[in-house]
């Protein structure tokens, strides 16, 4: 009985956040409609512009329901489903709660029911993203000169920098995907997913580059995600 009464608070604040998403949502797009038509826009091309601009969020909401859904498996629904649709993203919540979950020695295999447990997962997802909130305001300012600097300085080695720096983001995830490869062949399993996805988002990036199919780039994250999801669903007990 005190699970259900948690689950139905988690439920409430969840909901209540969501709204709030989806009211600030709709006053800016009231605000942005009022204003165009105070440009003198046409009101039908800001009607077509909403609703084109809304079918091309659906690509993108496919990704996130894949992670509120991954991660729903072992932090139930209210959390992830905070998580994914407000600030969040699948590259750093999964890692942020198998982080902890691996320190407090837990399996992530089932629905998490211990109360600390669950606690310490939260506050760990939710104060490592802090600083990509507090951080941006202060200091983009100076980053973004200096970037700006170094481009003009030498754009071979501006470009070097951007690239390292995105190549060094992407390496910090790589440890989870090699970490069990000693374990045999149930340990190369996430890097087969892994390169089954980079396989699919290449192959739409050639799709893009070479046929001109410019809608595919919204779509391209969620079919790289969905695919490697459904070779992984297929490849795990085989190799398991």
């Amino acid at each position: 009985m005190r699970f259900s009464t948690n689950s139905l608070f988690l439920y409430c604040i969840a909901i209540a956040v969501i709204i709030f998403v989806l009211a600030q949502s709709l006053f800016f797009l009231v605000r942005a409609y009022r204003r165009g038509r105070e440009l003198g826009l046409d009101s039908k091309k800001l009607k077509k512009t909403i609703v084109s601009t809304a079918v091309f969020t659906l690509a993108p909401a496919v990704s996130i329901l894949i992670g509120i859904v991954t991660l729903s498996k072992f932090l139930g629904i209210p959390l992830p489903w905070i998580r994914m649709s407000v600030i969040g993203a699948l590259t750093y919540e999964l890692p942020a709660a198998t982080s902890t979950a691996n320190a407090l020695g837990i399996s992530l295999s089932e629905i998490i029911t211990d109360p600390k447990v669950y606690s310490a997962i939260a506050w760990v997802m939710t104060l490592g993203i802090l600083p990509s909130i507090i951080l941006p305001p202060i200091l983009m300012k100076k980053i973004q000169g200096g970037m700006v600097k170094i481009k003009n300085k030498d754009s071979k080695w501006g470009d070097l920098f951007l690239t390292s720096m995105f190549l060094g983001m992407i390496s910090a995830f790589l440890g989870m995907v090699f970490a069990d490869v000693r374990g045999g062949l149930s340990g190369w399993i996430p890097v087969l997913v892994l390169l089954v996805s980079a396989g699919l988002m290449g192959i739409c990036g050639l799709l893009i580059k070479k046929f001109n199919m410019k809608w595919l780039e919204t779509y391209a994250m969620a079919i790289s995600m969905v695919g490697a999801m459904i070779f992984a669903v297929i490849i795990t007990p085989v190799l398991a």
